[in-house]
């Protein structure tokens, strides 16, 4: 959202200059970091019966896709099982086969509905490694277009995504069948 001078002035800004803020940010910034409750928002949020609601995509047997609550670019989504395991061998072989095909599916989804002009896709393992929540593996599918990376991460500490959570699930989820 844009506030222009005249409606919500940043203190930080002169009065010509917009602010961009990025409201949805809070929760995340708020939420404990490490939680001791042993609560695991994974393995809970493919219970709920509404996958709208929780922004999942696609249910398969073993892993399901859901859009990141917190993404780094328009569309990141997540590919995961539904079993709480912190390392890929910890999968059974039908868990990974199907982890795998799903990552490809989501690429499939993405590159339907949004035309990137690529993907980050990876893992992060252990705390050390980026994992913020370390004790259920899951993959970042992340599109990407050229130049979409500019000032706004590295000044501003914020990224401009184009387009609600909820308009992004109605748009991905348009996409989920198969093109055949």
């Amino acid at each position: 959202m844009v506030d222009t001078a005249s409606d919500n002035p940043s203190p930080q800004l002169p009065p010509s200059m917009p602010g961009l803020h990025a409201y949805w940010r809070m929760p995340y910034i708020l939420a404990p970091k490490n939680p001791d409750n042993g609560e695991n928002p994974f393995t809970q949020i493919h219970q709920s019966g509404d996958d709208q609601k929780e922004y999942i995509l696609f249910r398969g047997q073993w892993n399901y896709i859901v859009m990141n609550r917190y993404p780094y670019n328009a569309g990141h989504l997540l590919v995961l099982p539904y079993r709480e395991v912190d390392e890929l061998e910890a999968l059974k072989i039908e868990e990974r086969h199907e982890l795998m095909d799903l990552i490809v599916k989501a690429q499939q989804i993405l590159t339907r509905a949004l035309q990137p002009s690529g993907f980050n896709t990876g893992f992060n393992f252990g705390k050390a490694a980026g994992a913020g929540i370390p004790c259920h593996l899951h993959c970042h599918v992340v599109p990407r277009w050229e130049g979409d990376t500019n000032f706004m991460p590295v000044i501003g500490n914020t990224r401009v995504l184009p387009d609600s959570m909820d308009a992004m699930w109605e748009r991905l989820h348009a996409y989920i069948a198969d093109p055949s």
